[in-house]
């Protein structure tokens, strides 16, 4: 069965975000680069988009073991792909909406 289990959160500035989530709640930050960091210890895995293709509100990202094959259900279940799937560290995912408007991502683990 897929599962939400990561969030990103979008941002502007990067180091400000983390440095308010580490500050206010006491997670740990795991660099990955100049546009994006880990969160650790939030209770569900997560991390901050600095990137200029980052979306506009928290993403929700679920997990699948077959990523083909969850497209295809996203799109005969009437969600739209807003991003093709494309490559990340530790896998690859793909981004959607759904019907009501929200945007979501699948990822599958590399394998």
């Amino acid at each position: 069965m897929d599962k939400i289990d990561y969030i990103e959160f979008p941002t502007s500035n990067g180091t400000a975000t983390g440095k308010f989530f580490s500050d206010a709640f006491g997670w740990k930050l795991i660099d990955y680069g100049p546009t994006y960091t880990g969160l650790d210890g939030a209770g569900i895995d997560g991390g901050i988009d600095a990137g200029a293709g980052r979306v506009a509100a928290p993403l929700a990202v679920i997990r699948a073991e077959d990523l083909d094959d969850a497209e295809r259900r996203v799109v005969a279940a009437g969600g739209i792909v807003t991003r093709a799937q494309f490559d990340f560290p530790g896998g690859r995912r793909f981004h959607f909406r759904e019907p009501g408007g929200s945007e979501l991502a699948v990822y599958a683990e590399k394998s």
